[in-house]
């Protein structure tokens, strides 16, 4: 069987069809730099550093392996620390309900929060 897809929800699809499929879950918090179109704005920076937080999914279904990632937020380097940690809750509660999905399709894994 060569799997084909690269979404969650193909191997919840796969899972609820009776296949035995496990997954690992690693989080990032990886950066980056948002260019800014010249011009937009007078007081605007020409760079904006921004993070992501990924959740970097690793899926097993017989021999067959597939790693699928979903950005659960991103936001500014330099917002103030208490939206961060509202960003990182939101982010939480995302995958929650990913991690439910999982679980109710019986797919296997360990639970990992940023």
């Amino acid at each position: 069987m060569a799997i084909e897809f690269g979404r969650i929800e193909d191997f919840i699809v796969f899972a609820k069809e009776g296949k035995d499929v496990h997954a690992e879950v690693e989080l990032k918090k990886q950066l980056v730099t948002q260019k800014v179109h010249p011009g937009d704005t007078w007081d605007m920076k020409s760079k904006i550093d921004m993070y992501l937080l990924i959740g970097a999914y690793t899926f097993r279904v017989g021999n067959e392996v597939r790693q699928v990632s979903k950005i659960y937020m991103y936001s500014y380097l330099e917002e103030p620390p208490r939206d961060f940690w509202v960003n990182i809750s939101i982010a939480n509660a995302r995958l929650k309900m990913d991690y439910q999905r999982l679980k109710n399709a019986k797919i296997s894994f360990e639970e990992k929060y940023f």
